[in-house]
């Protein structure tokens, strides 16, 4: 793929050193910041194609940085890097705003080919539009803003991308499956209901006191977004 521009944020610096270095030498451009707050200030100007955030962080730790960025509409995928590996670490690091999580130790083989998914999956296949509306719901995809009539919808990034997919599929039934792989990047069913949990979620703030629902379930298939004005 082209170039990346990813900045690692990681209080060790040899760590930090060498992270940077193998990413230069993939071909990419690459910035190191030592402490939470420098990481922050940095993610906000930047202009970065994936951060790379250790979780343990002084000044500011990981996730609140995370939090933080989210907070000022800053949607650049964040890969988190921690030695708490169990799934309450990752789940909190997810929740918190993270795209993916990867314990440490890691092979930079790795981690380079989860920041190359992030950034791919981010910058999206060129000509696709870059705006959905179904109705009076619509989305800017460079702008990150959700509109429903005229008033603005804020929405987390994971909730954004739901949305963002069921918009780009409107009108048609859109699996379970398809969500795993294409939102959530899974590639097996992780038997939980983290779907249905997004879904609800979206729903209340896209449906909630509006004449005319957008999202419907299609029982024992998935979800479809349409204008059931129509």
């Amino acid at each position: 793929m082209s170039a990346m521009k990813i900045l690692v944020i990681e209080d060790d610096q040899e760590a930090g050193a060498y992270m940077v270095k193998a990413f230069r030498e993939a071909g990419h451009v690459a910035d190191h910041a030592a402490d939470g707050l420098d990481g922050y200030a940095m993610a906000r100007e930047g202009g970065y194609d994936v951060l790379v955030v250790d979780r343990m962080l002084p000044k500011l730790d990981g996730l609140s940085l995370i939090r933080s960025l989210r907070e000022q509409k800053v949607d650049t995928p964040v890969l988190i890097l921690s030695a708490l590996g169990q799934v309450d670490d990752r789940v909190k690091g997810l929740r918190a705003g993270g795209d993916d999580y990867l314990p440490k130790p890691y092979a930079f083989s790795e981690l380079l080919a989860r920041a190359e998914v992030l950034a791919r999956r981010s910058k999206g296949a060129n000509g696709e539009p870059t705006s959905y509306q179904i109705g009076d719901l619509e989305l800017d995809r460079l702008s990150h803003r959700v509109t429903r009539a005229g008033q603005e919808i804020v929405l987390q990034p994971r909730e954004f991308r739901l949305l963002e997919y069921l918009m780009k599929h409107a009108g048609q039934v859109v699996t379970r499956t398809m969500l795993l792989e294409n939102v959530w990047d899974y590639h097996f069913d992780p038997q939980t209901n983290v779907i249905d949990v997004h879904v609800s979620r979206l729903r209340a703030k896209i449906d909630k006191g509006q004449d005319v629902p957008l999202i419907q379930t299609v029982r024992g298939a998935g979800y479809m977004i349409r204008d059931g004005a129509r």
